[in-house]
């Protein structure tokens, strides 16, 4: 059968008019920003979280823009819809990407045409602010130790802290038995510093087996950690079954998922404690409203991921402010240095962060303006480390 070509031409009402995907450096990384422009003049701004493979989500949103213009952007469930059915390989991290910073765009542009902040028109604001977590690391427990005393002066009453390998930043060489060993000691003198009362995580980003993760779990007292981020890969949700039955140490899981079905068995099965939800990955605010309800029904809490740039994080604030069951944000934000992923040059934001908490905006829209004109910095080929182990044999980063 001959594939029909889709196209919009004479348009009224309104309309999508152009969707421009932009990858460019800003800060200290790259950043897939996306921009929705309307006959009407009204513009959103939406992001991707697929990082180091930003090139692959820019084709996505290209091959999406070609039947987009035209429509109209207010119907963001049924845009939604087509945009994840509307190809027979439906799904994948790159595909949700772009639909993710899509639909945080048509949600910019459907508050500005309504005169709402975004959190009205997911069911409204449960809470006045948002409250945070800081990270930080240590090349040994003495420095995890000054580092979390700061954390806490600073008003963060949640961290996540993490130990240092020596060989990782210049050799690229990892070897998880020795990071466990050091990390657990390290861990629990923080613990031992600072009391029971702050809230302590730390991040494996995936990097252990089930063994690994077990024994490293053992090796400390108990209500030493209050959660473990990311011990080993998701592909497999009964390896995670079976490191439940291992340890009671909670888990939060997520950052990496691409969709309400991939949440499906974690939250099912209770393999995680806190969800772990990308804004820029799971396919925006109309995914993750549906995996919040479907936490909620769990009893667990949100703990959204916010590694990416100006418009992730106070889109996930709206996302926050919404939903009921919100425990922490991820934040790169603190009162002794500046925002890594920030340019004030380029985003104007109506989001104001004092005393480890961000204020709801209530701007129209997102609240943030972008000045594309300062998009300046081109984007730059970047890879994460692959590491490998002693032997020679590649290991997950």
């Amino acid at each position: 059968m001959p594939r029909k070509t889709i196209t919009r031409t004479g348009k009224t009402g309104f309309h999508i008019t152009d969707i421009k995907p932009i990858p460019v450096w800003v800060g200290t990384r790259n950043q897939m920003l996306v921009k929705v422009e309307t006959n009407e003049g009204i513009c959103g701004w939406g992001e991707s979280g697929v990082s180091s493979r930003e090139l692959a989500v820019e084709g996505a949103v290209k091959h999406y823009r070609e039947w987009l213009v035209g429509r109209d952007p207010m119907k963001r469930g049924a845009l939604w819809q087509e945009m994840y059915r509307s190809q027979y390989f439906e799904g994948g991290r790159v595909l949700t990407g772009a639909i993710s910073a899509i639909d945080i765009a048509l949600h910019d542009i459907a508050g500005k045409k309504l005169g709402v902040p975004v959190y009205q028109l997911l069911g409204g604001k449960q809470r006045d602010w948002v409250p945070t977590f800081a990270s930080g690391w240590g090349n040994d427990a003495t420095e995890m130790i000054e580092l979390s005393k700061k954390i806490l002066r600073a008003g963060f009453n949640c961290f996540r802290i993490d130990l240092r390998y020596p060989h990782m930043e210049k050799e690229r060489l990892y070897e998880p038995r020795e990071s466990i060993a050091a990390t657990a000691e390290a861990i629990t003198k923080v613990r031992e510093a600072v009391g029971m009362a702050p809230v302590i995580g730390t991040d494996y980003h995936h990097r252990l087996s089930v063994a690994e993760a077990a024994s490293f779990c053992q090796m400390m007292p108990r209500h030493t950690l209050d959660f473990l981020e990311e011990p080993i890969r998701d592909e497999t949700p009964e390896a995670y079954e079976a490191l439940r039955k291992m340890t009671d140490v909670p888990f939060a899981i997520g950052e990496e998922f691409s969709s309400k079905w991939q949440f499906l068995p974690f939250i099912e099965r209770g393999l995680t404690n806190f969800a772990r939800l990308d804004l820029c990955n799971v396919g925006g605010f109309t995914e993750a409203m549906k995996v919040a309800g479907w936490a909620e029904a769990h009893y667990i809490d949100l703990m959204p991921h916010n590694p990416l740039g100006p418009i992730c994080t106070i889109a996930t604030v709206h996302f926050a402010a919404a939903i009921p069951n919100f425990a922490w944000l991820e934040t790169w934000r603190n009162p002794w240095s500046q925002d890594r992923h920030d340019d004030d040059r380029i985003f104007k934001s109506e989001l104001k962060f004092a005393n480890a908490r961000f204020t709801v905006p209530d701007a129209p829209g997102l609240g943030i303006e972008v000045s594309e004109d300062q998009l300046n910095e081109p984007f730059r080929p970047w890879e994460a480390p692959h590491l490998h182990r002693a032997d020679g044999s590649y290991t997950n980063w």
